[in-house]
């Protein structure tokens, strides 16, 4: 057996694609329009890593996805947790859960998918102002 991809369902493919490539620097494998059944395949993975990929579905009729939590999260190793998580506070993402610990953060895609932000290697010392930050909704 071996795995291949995680599929999720997404309502607004453009925010989806800013949001996983631009912001959490995903990057396009492929993407399949399938005009008969009315839906488009994407397929994207970390630079480097293609068999890590996710596949995003979108379902063109479809206009509300439920919160995605029925599978768990995606996880995603980062150099830099604090770094990272600057990184898409600035471009208006919500963390959900900040990086207190120095180990662990998540944040949310549009259609509301758990992301987990795992610290490579030991967690960072603690530091503001992550370590103060209460969490926002649900992760």
């Amino acid at each position: 057996m071996k795995y291949l991809h995680t599929m999720v369902r997404v309502t607004d493919l453009d925010a989806s694609l800013e949001f996983y490539c631009t912001h959490m620097g995903l990057e396009n494998l492929g993407r399949y329009d399938i005009e008969d059944g009315r839906f488009s395949l994407v397929f994207l993975a970390p630079p480097g890593q293609p068999e890590a990929q996710i596949e995003l579905t979108h379902n063109w009729d479809e206009k509300e996805v439920d919160e995605g939590r029925n599978f768990g999260h995606l996880a995603y190793q980062v150099d830099d947790i604090y770094a990272t998580c600057e990184k898409l506070q600035q471009a208006g993402i919500t963390i959900n859960r900040p990086p207190r610990d120095g180990r662990m953060a998540f944040v949310r895609s549009p259609d509301n998918v758990s992301i987990e932000l795992l610290q490579a290697g030991d967690a960072l010392p603690a530091q503001e102002p992550w370590a103060s930050m209460e969490n926002i909704g649900n992760w």
